[in-house]
């Protein structure tokens, strides 16, 4: 809950801002996405002993949330995947190419959810089908309620945090380099992590 002061005379009164009510009835609607503050992020096992992470910077999706019946809450996501962002520029070319999404002939990758539980708390989890390179195969993504604010600009938001694990060679993502030392060069697990802020459409 925000707090401004209002002044009067030479007294200053400490007053609460309107917040958005918490409870679930009350977040029932319809989100978009707010790509400028969220990240969609992923980390891969590189040559057996570190981690690399990255992210999709391009994105846009939708939440409709059911506070009464978590079960009739469902979302959608479409990930632009020449986005993709490792901090090393030959990396992400590579990734890019045939070897990896071949982003030319299968620029996205989505994400549209079938079923929604909630699971006690603030968890919830969402089962759906995820494309990538023409593949669709069901994930589950667990996800932790963060809570609900208006912002500085009359925004209703909401927050979620998800991660999901997924094994690449399931979407045809079989590209490798074995490792003298033994192993291979990038993991077949990956995990997925989700900042979500979204935005209640009017």
């Amino acid at each position: 809950m925000g707090l401004f002061n209002r002044t009067s005379g030479t007294r200053t009164a400490t007053v609460a801002a309107p917040a958005v009510d918490p409870s679930p009835a009350a977040l029932t609607g319809t989100y978009t996405i707010d790509a400028a503050h969220s990240t969609i992020g992923f980390t891969a096992r590189h040559a057996m002993v570190t981690n690399v992470r990255g992210a999709f910077t391009d994105h846009e999706g939708t939440l409709v949330l059911d506070g009464t019946d978590p079960s009739a809450s469902s979302a959608a996501l479409d990930i632009r995947m020449a986005s993709i962002d490792t901090g090393n520029a030959d990396r992400d070319g590579h990734l890019r190419g045939a070897d990896f999404f071949d982003v030319e002939r299968f620029p996205r990758m989505t994400f549209r959810s079938t079923t929604a539980e909630a699971l006690g708390g603030a968890d919830y989890r969402l089962t759906g089908d995820l494309t990538i390179r023409g593949v669709t195969r069901p994930v589950t993504i667990d996800l932790e309620f963060n809570g609900a604010a208006k912002d500085p600009f009359g925004n209703e938001r909401v927050g979620f945090e998800g991660r999901a694990e997924i094994l690449r060679s399931d979407w045809g993502l079989t590209w490798n380099a074995a490792l003298e030392t033994g192993g291979v060069l990038v993991s077949d697990k990956i995990k997925l992590t989700f900042e979500i802020s979204a935005i209640r459409t009017a």
